[in-house]
């Protein structure tokens, strides 16, 4: 034992979601626990989630909501630690939330009393977390032995909570991954998910000033697909439907995004013609699409004349056309704003009930740094209370 360095039972690199959940399951069984962050205040990703409010669960969260190369690892974590445990301790707060839709739960007020809320516990536990403290590792034991921005630090436990490279002006950087790295475990490739895509060229020329505009829709790649919106950027799309379907999609691959995802166009256009013969096509489309999109896509790809003018031909092509439309990004925004960082230390190198590191005993791997990508919704909070909770019962 180094008598010059600071004891602890605990020390956890990094005060985002999952690394203050892990805290307070580790201090309420009066283990000593450090928690020590980089950046300049603890939760920074909490703070700016949700728009402000948090969606700090979701009701409906199940293992199908979540990638990774192993798909049945968060199956135990999750299974121990329900989004019904959390809300259970945001009423015990007293904090409004309400339902948006989908199951997904946001604070009234503001995603400050999620942190509140995780500082009062920390706090009631006898955790200590100290912020603008950079964490080197010495050498991994246990004992463990970290270099930190306030002195040696010594330990029986050490946790890599440190999260992703999502949304790097928060301070997120690759430290985990990294160190993951340096000790030989395996590491997913990484890339960033829940993030809008690009379009470059004549491609974005043709939409870029439909900027603003939002459609109902489905959206698929890899052949998973989502019912919501889309939303037109000045870069190319966004809405929760694309962000969730950037989490499979591959460079070089398309999008299908069918415009009528309860519509049978067809048949639709069909009754059209019947009820309203001189009506104009982008005029019916209006009505379903927005003007200006039903507009843009008559100058496009389809021929605007009066119903009854359109043959079975005519009628087939606008089917094709827009169920699905088929987009080809070039690429997505990447991790400036990503929501997420898909991929991260492989779980084949972890237990599923403890997140402890095989290799090395006493050495632990929870939230976003592991391989597991929840879709958009709360799903990845969950899994940060979920892991953290699982750790904490154990380090």
């Amino acid at each position: 034992m180094d008598t010059g360095a600071r004891q602890v039972d605990v020390a956890i690199i990094g005060a985002g979601a999952a690394g203050l959940m892990c805290a307070i399951a580790a201090g309420r069984r009066g283990r000593r626990v450090l928690v020590m962050d980089h950046a300049n205040k603890v939760g920074k990703k909490i703070l700016m989630s949700g728009g402000g409010r948090c969606n700090f669960t979701n009701l409906h969260t199940t293992p199908e909501h979540f990638i990774s190369a192993n798909p049945h690892f968060v199956k135990s974590a999750l299974s121990r630690y329900s989004p019904w445990d959390f809300i259970g301790l945001v009423e015990k707060h007293q904090v409004p939330y309400h339902e948006k839709k989908l199951g997904q739960l946001f604070c009234d007020r503001s995603s400050k009393d999620i942190v509140r809320i995780l500082l009062a516990e920390c706090a009631a536990a006898g955790v200590e977390v100290l912020t603008d403290c950079p964490v080197t590792v010495e050498q991994l034991g246990p004992p463990h032995r970290l270099h930190t921005g306030h002195g040696q630090v010594q330990c029986e436990s050490l946790v890599i909570a440190t999260g992703g490279y999502s949304i790097p002006r928060m301070g997120a950087t690759g430290y985990g991954f990294d160190f993951a790295r340096q000790l030989g475990l395996a590491v997913q490739p990484t890339r960033a998910a829940l993030v809008p895509v690009t379009l470059e060229g004549r491609k974005l020329r043709q939409l870029a000033d439909l900027s603003g505009v939002s459609l109902d829709t489905e959206t698929s790649a890899d052949g998973v697909a989502f019912r919501e919106n889309i939303l037109f950027t000045h870069k190319g799309l966004s809405g929760p439907a694309i962000l969730q379907a950037s989490s499979y999609w591959e460079a070089g691959k398309p999008m299908d995004i069918d415009l009528f995802p309860d519509l049978d166009i067809a048949e639709h256009l069909r009754e059209a013609r019947r009820e309203r013969p001189r009506v104009e096509l982008k005029t019916v489309l209006s009505d379903l699409l927005t003007r200006r999109v039903a507009q843009r896509l008559c100058e496009l790809w389809l021929e605007s004349k009066p119903l009854d003018q359109m043959s079975a031909a005519d009628i087939d092509q606008v089917e094709r056309t827009c169920k699905p439309w088929r987009i080809w990004p070039s690429g997505t925004e990447g991790y400036r704003t990503a929501e997420v960082t898909l991929g991260g230390v492989d779980t084949g190198g972890l237990s599923s009930r403890t997140m402890e590191c095989r290799d090395h005993p006493g050495l632990y791997f929870i939230g976003e740094v592991v391989d597991v990508t929840g879709h958009l919704g709360g799903h990845n909070f969950q899994w940060a209370w979920a892991s953290g909770h699982a750790a904490g019962q154990h380090v």
